[in-house]
């Protein structure tokens, strides 16, 4: 650390200058290692304002080159930077085969719509969904629920990332505040979260990573898989 590099930026070698020539231009790869260096440095609070001129200034970039270019986007698509911390979806498994289930309607609302389609299967599946946070991998267990095209999922409160869900879910729904004393704490969370080399979060991060992973347990290439077990079902 030096004052010409307070925050250690790891130095790369420029391919050239810009079009205008007024700043140097890098490599995809470099700007990508560039890019997450903006978001994964830890930077004390009092220093963000300081921050961003910083790296600017030592990679002789201009305003342009660091916004979040197509480039970027190119080489990172599979991963998301939410506060800090990279986040990015792996591989899903299906546990074992399809559970039916029985639905019981309720006779008082025989008429309803919902109640029509008596010959409409429900399902129950065992699933796992893996995610990298900072390239540490975690996973991500849930119960399929599958009712004519609709689907749930519940979480089961296993790993730190299902800790996290229910973290997430517990202070957010009515319903389930009884239930909170069984939930891990923020202060329980970070020290999972330490003993695996992830470093702590805050709540914002918390919500906006559980955001990420519901929005992300299933694909295109899952519910392929899903439909053709549907399929051979029925």
């Amino acid at each position: 650390m030096t004052d010409t590099n307070p925050y250690n930026f790891v130095p790369l070698q420029p391919t050239g200058r810009n079009e205008a020539n007024t700043a140097n231009t890098y490599a995809p790869e470099d700007m990508v290692k560039i890019y997450e260096q903006q978001f994964l440095i830890q930077v004390p609070e009092e220093k963000l304002t300081e921050f961003l001129p910083a790296l600017k200034a030592f990679y002789d970039i201009d305003n342009h080159t660091l916004d979040v270019s197509a480039i970027i986007f190119d080489a990172i698509a599979d991963s998301s930077i939410i506060y800090n911390h990279k986040i990015k979806v792996g591989d899903y498994q299906i546990l074992g085969g399809l559970v039916k289930e029985a639905i019981e309607y309720d006779e008082g609302n025989k008429d309803d719509e919902a109640a029509e389609d008596k010959d409409i299967q429900a399902y129950t599946l065992e699933c796992k969904r893996t995610f990298f946070i900072n390239e540490v991998e975690i996973p991500y267990h849930f119960n399929l629920f599958i009712y004519g095209d609709g689907y749930s999922t519940l979480t089961k409160k296993e790993t730190v990332l299902e800790k996290m869900y229910w973290f997430v879910r517990g202070r957010f729904e009515e319903n389930l505040l009884d239930d909170t004393e069984d939930n891990d704490s923020l202060d329980s969370i970070n020290e999972q979260l330490a003993s695996l080399g992830i470093r702590e979060m805050d709540l914002t991060t918390i919500d906006e990573i559980i955001s990420y992973v519901e929005d992300s347990i299933i694909d295109d290439a899952m519910v392929e898989a899903l439909n053709k077990l549907l399929d051979a079902a029925e």
